[in-house]
């Protein structure tokens, strides 16, 4: 029993530690869009950590911990926008809370060796893109510029940033998982 509780409070401990890191790493901002996203300095990597650590189920635990965070981080700007009740509610289901919680997705694969956990991390960044469109197209589309088609302008505002933070943190996985030292520590979950 004493080794289980200090397993669950190493989870809990490490797992604050990576929150933490990606919180901070989240304000670094590399580009910034106008109307919201931007390329950050891998703030993704840590809770996507977590998730090839101790597995999905942990791992979306923790994402949707994250979701709440980056909201209270946000909440200002969240509120200067102007939207009505119902474009908020859009906003905050689909750009934070389903769109930081699918990266907890990302050891869907990490049985499979460095190629699964590349490949799980880029799905669960590929499925954040997939939710900031939704919201962009459904939610935000007062914003599409006149001549636009809202799903074009949607994937278009959504994947300038997206993709660099997508190419980024695939590449930053890859160069993280290849080394045999993190290999090892997150072979210890």
């Amino acid at each position: 029993m004493k080794n289980e509780n200090a397993g669950i409070t190493q989870r809990l401990v490490v797992s604050a530690v990576m929150l933490a890191l990606a919180s901070v790493l989240s304000l670094v901002k590399v580009w910034q869009m106008p109307l919201g996203g931007s390329v950050t300095l891998l703030s993704m990597l840590p809770v996507c950590m977590l998730s090839v650590k101790y597995g999905v189920k942990w791992g979306v635990f923790t994402a949707a911990i994250y979701s709440i965070l980056q909201i209270l981080l946000d909440i200002g700007k969240l509120m200067g926008y102007g939207m009505t009740f119902e474009m908020w509610f859009g906003c905050v289901a689909f750009d934070y809370i389903i769109a930081f919680t699918v990266l907890g997705l990302a050891g869907i694969f990490r049985e499979k060796g460095i190629k699964g956990i590349t490949a799980g991390v880029a799905a669960a960044v590929s499925l954040r893109f997939v939710s900031h469109f939704v919201s962009g197209a459904i939610f935000l589309d007062i914003w599409c510029p006149d001549g636009w088609n809202v799903y074009v302008y949607s994937a278009a505002y959504n994947g300038m940033f997206m993709s660099a933070e997508l190419l980024f943190t695939v590449l930053g996985a890859a160069a993280l998982f290849a080394s045999p030292q993190i290999r090892k520590i997150i072979s210890k979950a």
